[in-house]
């Protein structure tokens, strides 16, 4: 059950992620605006994979990489908000959102390591 809420989490994130990404385009902002959208939507894109995983640690694997660009995604999102391309406001909500995913990933990531122990 987990994985379907960090399934449907992880898509409506990267739906903002993308509205993100145009907005951002139209403040003349290019280079941190392409690497949020790459990580920012590729969260979502190995939790699909990790779904239609080969085996307990193809999952495992696949879900740490969405750790790892759900981790880049905040640092590109702090460094928007701190170079002011980001209000507060845009960042404390997306931020948020991106922390909740994180921490989803990691208890998901936990669990199926201790369940791998197990067996």
């Amino acid at each position: 059950m987990g994985e379907d809420i960090i399934k449907v989490k992880s898509f409506l994130f990267a739906i903002r992620i993308v509205n993100l990404y145009k907005t951002l385009v139209s403040r003349n902002e290019y280079v941190m605006s392409k690497q949020v959208l790459r990580s920012g939507t590729s969260i979502g894109a190995n939790i699909r994979e990790a779904k239609n995983a080969e085996s307990r640690a193809d999952f495992i694997h696949k879900m740490g990489i969405s750790q790892k660009e759900a981790d880049e995604t905040l640092y590109w999102l702090e460094l928007l908000q701190a170079t002011k391309y980001l209000s507060q406001e845009e960042f404390d909500s997306l931020h948020n959102d991106g922390v909740e995913i994180l921490k989803l990933i990691k208890s998901i990531i936990i669990s199926a390591k201790n369940n791998q122990k197990k067996t």
